[in-house]
């Protein structure tokens, strides 16, 4: 599915659970995205880190918004706020 328009970007480390709750979510809602991993892609680190300006996952990228060091209930609030029922 094509996330309504919105590129969607995950960048997480291997083994992060909250990655991987933030990852079954948008999946579970048929979101589409793309999955940066960050501990074994120093280019998407580097990436993430200068767009972010921090180190921690998972940061979700949605065009150009970030929410660095996020969970699922905030990606589910940023969602809303912009009207993606979820």
């Amino acid at each position: 599915m094509a996330s309504l328009g919105m590129k969607i970007i995950v960048y997480y480390k291997t083994g992060c659970p909250w990655a991987g709750e933030v990852m079954e979510f948008l999946d579970q809602h048929h979101l589409s995205f793309e999955e940066r991993n960050i501990s074994i892609n120093d280019d998407f680190r580097r990436e993430m880190e200068e767009k972010s300006g921090q180190s921690q996952s998972p940061t979700v990228d949605i065009d150009g918004k970030l929410l660095p060091d996020t969970d699922v209930e905030t990606l589910a609030e940023f969602l809303e706020d912009r009207g993606v029922g979820v």
